[in-house]
């Protein structure tokens, strides 16, 4: 027998509940999946939103379900026509991925079948913590940065909520790609934002960073907060400047960027094996580091679940089947 979170109401973390399951046969798998011993799953706010109906619960097919996209652990078995390419992928192998989002991926479990298009191997120096901490995160830096924004060097990228999960990484990301980063993250995280690379980093608990930019103006605004914080984004962006929003674009924020010329986008993160493989290499060459405050054995998911809900942790937090 395995063992999986499973719910079968929404509601708050205590739906949540540990069960007992059969082990995935291999020789269920379809073309292309891989069966993954999991050794880490990373926890996000889709997941909390999900849990509680919102989010992509409307597509997780009816209860009880499971949450859970991000993934990392060892190749159990090989599906129809995967593995045996260029990548070296076999049984053994140390993988990670975001997985079949927004449809179901059950990564809270023992076991996942993933698609092999959609993970990447685990570099040496990499943790499983660490792996299964980057998918979803790095990928939503990666791909607003990267695809929607296109920054270039020597661009000005303000990042709000610089010490989150996005956030720390969209830092180490801009770093890389040459622009000069601006940061906002709480006092006690400063010090350690700053040290991923943000050229400034602003306490907005104690600095109007609104005001503080009104005169100096950014290209690029990458709001991992999102909600209340989408009209001061346009704010802080110069004309023909992109406001990327996480959580949606409201109607005000819609207002705000259409009077100031400024693009305000909504990007939904996908996943992609082949960026995820690249977030990989700059990992295993120091380019990009993953913060993990806090891991979680399984069976507390839903501790792990009100710790993302507060909104204070710092980097990620993984569940350890």
């Amino acid at each position: 027998m395995a063992q999986r979170i499973q719910q079968r109401s929404y509601g708050g973390p205590e739906v949540l509940e540990l069960v007992d399951v059969p082990e995935p046969d291999p020789r269920d798998l379809a073309e292309g999946e891989v069966l993954v011993r999991v050794h880490a799953a990373g926890v996000n706010p889709v997941d909390t939103q999900t849990r509680r109906g919102g989010g992509v619960s409307g597509l997780m097919g009816g209860f009880p379900f499971t949450v859970g996209w991000d993934v990392a652990g060892t190749v159990a078995a090989l599906g129809p026509g995967a593995g045996g390419g260029s990548n070296g992928l076999a049984v053994g192998s140390r993988v990670f991925a975001f997985s079949r989002f927004p449809e179901q991926a059950a990564a809270y479990a023992d076991f996942a079948v993933l698609r092999e298009s959609e993970l990447a191997l685990v570099p040496p120096s990499m943790s499983d913590a660490q792996a299964g901490g980057l998918p979803l995160a790095g990928l939503t830096a990666w791909q607003d940065l990267v695809d929607i924004a296109a920054v270039q060097p020597g661009q000005r990228v303000l990042i709000h909520g610089g010490g989150g999960g996005v956030g720390h990484l969209a830092v180490q990301i801009a770093h890389d790609l040459g622009a000069y980063v601006i940061a906002t993250a709480s006092a006690g995280k400063c010090d350690w934002v700053a040290s991923l690379g943000a050229d400034e980093v602003l306490d907005y608990t104690r600095v109007d960073v609104v005001a503080g930019l009104r005169n100096r103006p950014v290209d690029v605004v990458l709001d991992t907060v999102s909600g209340p914080m989408g009209p001061p984004s346009v704010a802080c962006a110069a004309p023909g400047g992109t406001v990327i929003e996480l959580l949606g674009v409201s109607e005000e924020t819609k207002a705000a960027a259409q009077e100031s010329g400024v693009n305000a986008v909504y990007h939904a993160v996908h996943p992609d094996g082949g960026q995820l493989q690249h977030l990989a290499d700059m990992v295993a060459g120091g380019r990009l580091a993953v913060d993990v405050s806090e891991e979680y054995p399984l069976a507390r998911a839903a501790d792990a679940h009100r710790a993302v809900e507060s909104g204070r942790t710092r980097g990620k937090l993984v569940l350890r089947p």
